[in-house]
């Protein structure tokens, strides 16, 4: 990678901008004083914030996009390769890096603490950055998704995946996805659990497991790797690692969360144990979680009205999938529970067809929408009716249904009084919550 220095930039052009990630860096940049400009392919509401916040965006991707005075371009890592701003940026020999390389370099500048884990990383991010905003350490938070906003009160406001702090600390949420965290320098480490996704990258548990390991290695001898020591997936990573072994699971105090599910509770470990390390009372930092929201498209309430209640939930994964699933109906033991899923990637739901078939074992009915295809072309070799095909052939309640207003239709004239909705999915689907609301 290039060496970029940071003060000498005055202008930036993003790739990708209306990416959750890429979108956190060019808030980072304008709250930097720098210049900001962008490009996407759609346009989103996501996008039309940063222009509100000053950045210049065009929709769609040509080479006349990177003017003259573009010192840098950071592009997202799901870019096709023959996308023509790379290129031209390229050609004319202007500094370009990744996503996950940007945050390297953020990193290699303070003090960080690295969420990772292949389910409740985001979550997690979400929770110790709001311990550390109640306990005035001003943390630069980056987050794969948008903050509630009662974390982000004062001058920023709204919901945000960005926080612009005054301290050296920044805590940053760490994707997995083809190794991209190994980019960042954590001081500190939280990992989550480990489990096999991005079958589309990674071959096997194991090839997983070699990404995690390689950045528990990353961590110094001075500095902390929070997991769960007793998980078997995460025990192979820890053998001759330098850094000080920190079990969040010795956290054994009561802590009582507003959202729902036992996992929230483990994130909330996970999250105290890394405020503790930072010096924060553990009283007073589970005392902040006590009113503590969750983000956006985490088993985010929507509305309540016309007969039902709507959720969004992000979750994709089967094991995601079941874990929340069964944190709703904790909540909601006696109520119809329907769940309007959309599958993400071809790759994923291929590889965990079976699993998928019974994480759905806690709900009444589940809406099985069109695989949601993002970075991968169209695999012939499996479809949503697969899927639907393998729910009722374990005994689910399942249907299929194709477009979006024919799902609201079939909820507002189907289900039964004071149902309990929920849309699914790491695609789209959560427009549909917002149309029954």
């Amino acid at each position: 990678m290039q060496e970029i220095n940071l003060e000498q930039i005055q202008k930036v052009h993003f790739i990708g901008i209306g990416g959750i990630g890429v979108s956190a860096i060019a808030r980072y940049m304008l709250r930097e004083g720098r210049e900001v400009s962008g490009s996407d392919a759609s346009d989103s509401e996501l996008i039309h914030a940063l222009i509100d916040e000053g950045a210049d965006i065009s929709i769609g991707h040509k080479e006349e996009h990177i003017e003259d005075d573009v010192d840098l371009v950071v592009y997202t890592i799901a870019l096709q390769h023959d996308n023509p701003e790379l290129a031209a940026a390229r050609e004319r020999e202007i500094p370009t890096v990744s996503y996950p390389e940007m945050l390297g370099i953020i990193s290699e500048e303070k003090y960080t603490i690295a969420i990772s884990g292949t389910h409740g990383k985001t979550t997690t991010t979400a929770m110790l950055a709001k311990i550390l905003l109640d306990a005035g350490q001003h943390p630069t938070v980056v987050v794969g998704s948008l903050l509630d906003p009662s974390i982000t009160e004062g001058p920023q406001g709204g919901r945000t995946n960005f926080i612009h702090g005054e301290s050296n600390l920044f805590v940053v949420e760490a994707c997995e996805y083809r190794r991209s965290f190994l980019n960042i320098s954590p001081d500190i480490l939280v990992i989550t659990n480990i489990d096999l996704d991005h079958v589309d990258y990674y071959d096997d548990i194991e090839d997983v497991q070699s990404a995690f390991r390689e950045l528990a290695e990353n961590v110094p001898s001075d500095g902390y790797v929070i997991c769960d020591t007793d998980d078997p997936r995460v025990i192979p990573i820890l053998k001759n690692i330098t850094a000080q072994i920190i079990d969040y699971d010795d956290i054994k105090d009561s802590i009582s969360l507003p959202i729902p599910g036992e996992h929230n509770v483990w994130n909330a470990r996970a999250a105290v144990s890394a405020a503790q390390l930072l010096e924060i009372n553990r009283a007073k930092a589970i005392e902040s979680l006590e009113d503590f929201r969750g983000t956006w498209r985490r088993a985010e309430k929507i509305c309540s009205r016309n007969g039902y209640t709507v959720f969004d939930d992000y979750a994709h994964h089967p094991t995601e999938i079941q874990t929340s699933l069964r944190g709703f109906r904790e909540m909601y033991p006696d109520t119809y529970i329907c769940v309007v899923f959309q599958p993400h990637l071809y790759s994923r739901t291929k590889e965990f067809l079976d699993d998928f078939a019974v994480s759905f074992e806690d709900v009444d009915e589940v809406v099985i929408l069109p695989i949601y295809a993002a970075r991968e072309m169209e695999d012939p070799s499996i479809s949503s009716q697969d899927l639907k095909e393998m729910i009722a052939h374990k005994g689910g309640a399942v249907q299929y249904i194709e477009h979006f207003d024919e799902v609201v239709s079939y909820i507002e004239e189907h289900l039964p009084d004071d149902s309990l909705v929920i849309t699914m999915g790491a695609g789209d689907v959560y427009k549909i919550g917002h149309e029954l609301c």
